[in-house]
Parts: C-alpha cells; structure tokens; sequence
C-alpha cells in the first residue's frame, strides 16, 4: 500500500490508497472483489491482513522470508544478504499467532478487514542479531542494495482485531525465532 503515514498502520488506511507494487495492487483488488460480493451478492466474510508471518516450515529456499532465509543460511555458515542498510522494519507475526486468528474469523468479524500483527516494529538489523545468537554464526552480513518498492517502515495496529475477535498474539519475536531454528536445525542432515 505504499509507505504508510503513521505507525502502526490501521484498517482505515487502506481507504482510498495507491498501492505502489503488484504486490500491493493485488491485495487491494482482493478487498475490493470481497466488498463488491458483499454488497451485490450478501456473501459474507472476514479478510486479514497479515504482517510479516514467520516461523517452522517456512522454506528457506525460494520465496520464503527474511527469517527463514536468514536463519537457513546462518545454520549452514553461509553469509546472509541485508538488502539496504538493515534499518528498514517490519512488523513479523509468529505463524501459530495467525493461525488462531484465522480460526476465531470463521465465526466473527464479519464483512470486515482485520490486521493480524504485532504492533512492534522489528528492523532487519535486529532480526539478523537475534538470529546470529540463536544459531551461533559469529559473521557480519552482507550489504546489497535496497530493494524498490519496499517500504521503509511497517506495523499494524491490531486493536480492531482484538476487538473484534478476542485475538492478540502471544508469541514473543524471541521465542518464535527460537522455534523456527530449531526446527529448521531439526531438518538438516547429520
């Protein structure tokens, strides 16, 4: 959706947005097909905007993101790829933190768009530091050029989600880091 004007970023800021990426074009065409359904064709739903999603069987090869690829290449002893300057944040949710919100929108929130996220701005530079620790890889990163289109800074404010469905994460960024090595540490041969 472009880079937000004020942290964490609420439901409403969506409204009238310009997204600036396929990426985000996409996920704006999805609200819009809902709310049309909605409203030509009474089909009920609930919509969550997810955040950063980390955790065990993300794949750190490929697509996957900046903690299952980061945490893959440290436990090999490869050097990881900071693109810009690590300062960029985002806000990285535990996969067993959606899941549960996933399953308490089944039955509420209806015809509503709800964030599931932290509200906690985590930078890539924190990230790589807590993974170093974790898996015990002692070297620096590698810096690459920042990547365009992405956004500087990211948070969601998840009041709406609590609100609305009694959900709030209770994993903290450590802990799910912990989780997501050692299962990655678990799959690895030998």
């Amino acid at each position: 959706y472009g880079e937000p004007r004020t942290l964490p970023v609420k439901e409403t800021a969506r409204r009238g947005s310009r997204p600036d990426s396929p990426y985000g074009v996409s996920k704006k065409a999805a609200e819009d097909y809902l709310s049309y359904f909605r409203r030509s064709r009474g089909v009920d739903y609930t919509a969550l905007a997810l955040a950063n999603v980390y955790g065990p069987r993300q794949d750190p090869h490929g697509e996957a993101g900046v903690v299952s690829i980061f945490s893959g290449l440290m436990l090999e002893g490869e050097t990881p790829t900071v693109f810009g300057d690590g300062s960029q944040t985002r806000d990285y949710v535990f996969v067993e933190d959606t899941d549960h919100a996933f399953a308490l929108s089944a039955d509420q929130g209806s015809g509503m768009l709800l964030n599931v996220g932290t509200g906690i701005e985590s930078s890539v530079n924190d990230i790589y530091r807590v993974l170093a620790r974790i898996t015990g890889y002692r070297g620096k990163p590698m810096f690459g050029p920042p990547r365009g289109g992405e956004v500087r800074r990211s948070a969601l404010d998840v009041q709406l989600a609590a609100k609305e469905l009694g959900w709030k994460p209770w994993t903290k960024l450590a802990e799910g880091l912990k989780a997501t090595v050692e299962y990655l540490r678990s799959r690895r041969p030998g």
